[in-house]
């Protein structure tokens, strides 16, 4: 099944008017065109326009008055927080002891991966591979990180050296790209024989099975991340605002 990871319009509007109130364009104080407005440029329907605008309220990006429309916040939000924070350390954490790098090369972008990346199943990418191992529990994540060549091009992200520095800092760092979000699918399978052994697992084990991908601001998927998580050591927990 294709796996889309083409920006949602609402994610769209957050993003181009938090570009926005950056620049400048939108400064404090300043009064957001009203919904009718941001209908008719973004081509969308209203409720789409409504959910955007509270995001960037709930966000600390603007203020929401009852009558008088939306206005700009006169101090900026707290910053976003890090890749690293979150539970998929391979975006952007460091490859310590207990990270074991088990390649790293040119390979055929394989089905899932060129899907992520909108590119051609078999053209050449850059593959991460690499497993994690916790202490008193065992292997817990097995990851690959997928890289068009351009990007890769001039990093060290195809030396099986581990990084000193998170995925995402080297290339930002390296190719003065601004990753923005993620774009993530959930499912679960059985392991291969390969995983398996990899994993310590048994082959009735089910796995967590995450696509990522790594998009910068305009939507376009700059990275690619095929993660394998063990289901019966994970647990995964997420808190959301009703």
């Amino acid at each position: 099944m294709p796996i889309e990871s083409v920006l949602p319009k609402y994610a769209l509007i957050v993003n181009t008017i938090q570009a926005r109130i950056e620049d400048g364009t939108y400064p404090p104080g300043s009064t957001l065109p009203s919904e009718t407005a941001l209908i008719k440029e973004f081509h969308v329907s209203r409720p789409t326009v409504v959910r955007s605008l509270e995001m960037l309220r709930q966000q600390g990006w603007i203020d929401a008055h009852h009558g008088r429309g939306r206005t700009v916040r006169s101090r900026r939000p707290q910053e976003k927080q890090r890749a690293s924070d979150g539970p998929y350390p391979l975006l952007d954490g460091v490859e310590q002891t207990d990270v074991r790098v088990l390649s790293a090369g040119p390979v055929p972008a394989p089905p899932r991966a060129a899907a992520l990346l909108h590119i051609d199943i078999g053209d050449v990418v850059i593959a991460r591979r690499r497993l994690v191992v916790a202490e008193a529990i065992g292997p817990v994540e097995l990851s690959t990180a997928y890289v068009p060549e351009a990007l890769a091009a001039g990093t060290v992200v195809g030396d099986p050296a581990p990084l000193r520095e998170g995925l995402l800092t080297h290339l930002a760092r390296r190719k003065d790209v601004t990753f923005d979000h993620v774009v993530e699918r959930i499912s679960a399978r059985l392991p291969t024989a390969e995983e398996m052994e990899l994993l310590q697992i048994g082959e009735r084990d089910s796995l967590l099975t995450s696509a990522l991908a790594v998009c910068d601001r305009a939507g376009q998927p700059l990275i690619a991340l095929d993660i394998l998580l063990p289901g019966t050591r994970h647990e995964l927990e997420d808190v959301f605002s009703l």
